[in-house]
């Protein structure tokens, strides 16, 4: 498994919630690292089940759902074509965004098997806090995975992630820009090729 397999199958499961959180600070370092630690261990769990790939995505869709704020994930990977979009439409992207990050990465989780992130550190960022992590997989030298974590949505989510200094959450929005600007800009053109892929 190389590192782009790598980020390909943790951008989704470790999806990225809100962006430049501000709301009143309540999350301690504790709650992060207890957040991060949850979600690896519910991750092992899905790999180490021996399901067929299909059910694999759907666990994996599920995990998506608990552990980040999906309207906003969508939103921010629709970026600023959002603010054209009518809120039907943009209930539909954020229901295809979910199932397309699903299948688009889910089948790499096969791929995962046999790897483990274990939390190196906790920091504190302004009104977040960073989770510093080593990825550890088979024939690979380690490398850092960082996840940014806050409450502002009133939950411990993600709201972004880099890989050895790699923004994912922007990498999202790159994808999706160029889907819509291959659409000619038709956003419920877009949504029926994001539903086609999912």
């Amino acid at each position: 498994m190389n590192r782009r397999s790598f980020t390909a199958a943790v951008v989704a499961t470790f999806a990225l919630a809100p962006f430049v959180p501000t709301a009143a600070f309540a999350l301690t370092e504790a709650r992060a690292k207890v957040l991060v630690d949850t979600l690896v261990a519910d991750i092992n769990k899905v790999i180490a089940s021996g399901k067929s790939e299909s059910s694999m995505i759907r666990d994996f869709e599920r995990i998506f759902a608990r552990y980040s704020d999906t309207s906003y994930i969508s939103a921010y990977a629709m970026g600023v074509d959002g603010r054209r979009a009518s809120s039907g439409q943009k209930r539909a992207f954020s229901k295809a965004f979910q199932s397309y990050v699903a299948n688009k990465y889910g089948s790499r989780f096969r791929e995962f098997i046999g790897g483990q992130l274990q939390v190196k550190g906790v920091r504190r960022v302004k009104s977040w806090y960073e989770v510093s992590t080593t990825a550890k997989l088979r024939g690979q030298s380690p490398f850092e995975v960082t996840f940014q974590v806050s409450d502002r949505s009133g939950k411990d989510l993600f709201f972004n992630m880099f890989i050895e200094g790699v923004n994912l959450l922007l990498t999202e929005r790159t994808e999706i820009g160029a889907m819509i600007d291959r659409n000619g800009g038709d956003i419920d053109k877009m949504i029926s090729d994001l539903k086609k892929l999912s």
